[in-house]
C-alpha cells in the first residue's frame, strides 16, 4: 500500500494561494501572487528533487492540474527531475466537471473521495503524491488520508489569500520527521500523521493542605 504524501506551500499567516505566479489564483481579489518565487534558491530545488525522486503517481486538484497541464508538457527533456515525472507517471484528478483531459496518463476521480482515494492508495507501490491543491489537501486531510506533510513556510506574511488550515478543521495531531531551513529561510518541517491532539495543562498542581 502507498502511502499518501502532501507538500504544501505557506505564507508565515498561512496563505497557501497563488505561491507560483501572478495568475495562478485570483479568487476573492488575491494580487499577491507569485510570493514563493524570490526563496526559489538551491536548497529549496534540492527538496523538490528529493520528493520528486520518490514518486509513484501524483493526485492533483483541478486548479493545480490545470496550472501544471498548461506548462509541463511543454518541458520535453526525460532528465529534467520534475518534469520527467509528471510527463510519464500517471495523475489523478479529483474533480466533477473534467471531462476530457488532455494530458497524458490522466485518470479524473469525481465520485466517493474517500473510496477512491483509498483504492488509489492501496493499489500504488510508492507514493501517491499531492503538490498544491489546496481545497484537496482540507478535504483529504479531515478524512485522515493524508500520511505525511512537507510543509515549506515562506518568510512573508500576506495578509489575505487562502488559508490551507482555517477555523474548523478538524484537529489533527503530527509527528515530527526531518526538517531543514534553506539558504532564502524557507522551513522545510516533515510530519507524519499521528492521529487525534493530547491535551495538558503548564498550571502547577495544588499543593495539598498542610497540617
Amino acid at each position: 500500500m502507498g502511502k499518501l504524501v502532501l507538500t504544501s506551500f505557506v505564507t508565515l499567516d498561512g496563505v497557501y494561494q497563488a505561491p507560483g505566479g501572478p495568475d495562478e489564483d485570483t479568487r476573492d481579489g488575491f494580487d499577491q501572487g507569485g510570493w514563493s518565487v524570490p526563496y526559489g534558491d538551491e536548497d529549496f530545488g534540492r527538496f523538490v528533487n528529493e520528493v520528486f525522486d520518490r514518486v509513484a503517481a501524483f493526485l492533483l486538484g483541478r486548479r493545480t492540474y490545470e496550472i501544471f497541464a498548461s506548462y509541463w508538457p511543454k518541458i520535453t527533456d526525460p532528465a529534467d527531475p520534475v518534469a520527467g515525472k509528471l510527463n510519464a507517471l500517471p495523475k489523478y484528478v479529483a474533480s466533477t466537471t473534467l471531462s476530457r483531459p488532455e494530458w497524458e496518463g490522466t485518470t479524473v476521480i469525481g465520485g466517493d473521495l474517500a473510496k477512491e482515494v483509498t483504492e488509489l492508495k492501496e493499489r500504488t507501490a510508492g507514493e501517491l503524491q499531492i503538490h498544491g491543491s489546496g481545497a484537496l489537501a482540507q478535504s483529504l486531510l479531515a478524512l485522515d488520508l493524508i500520511d505525511t506533510v512537507h510543509l515549506l513556510t515562506f518568510p512573508v506574511v500576506l495578509g489575505a489569500g487562502r488559508r490551507l488550515f482555517t477555523e474548523g478543521t478538524v484537529p489533527t495531531a503530527f509527528r515530527h520527521t526531518g526538517g531543514r531551513i534553506t539558504a532564502a529561510g524557507v522551513s522545510i518541517q516533515s510530519y507524519d500523521l499521528a492521529g487525534r491532539p493530547e491535551y495538558g495543562s503548564y498550571a502547577l498542581p495544588e499543593s495539598g493542605a498542610q497540617g
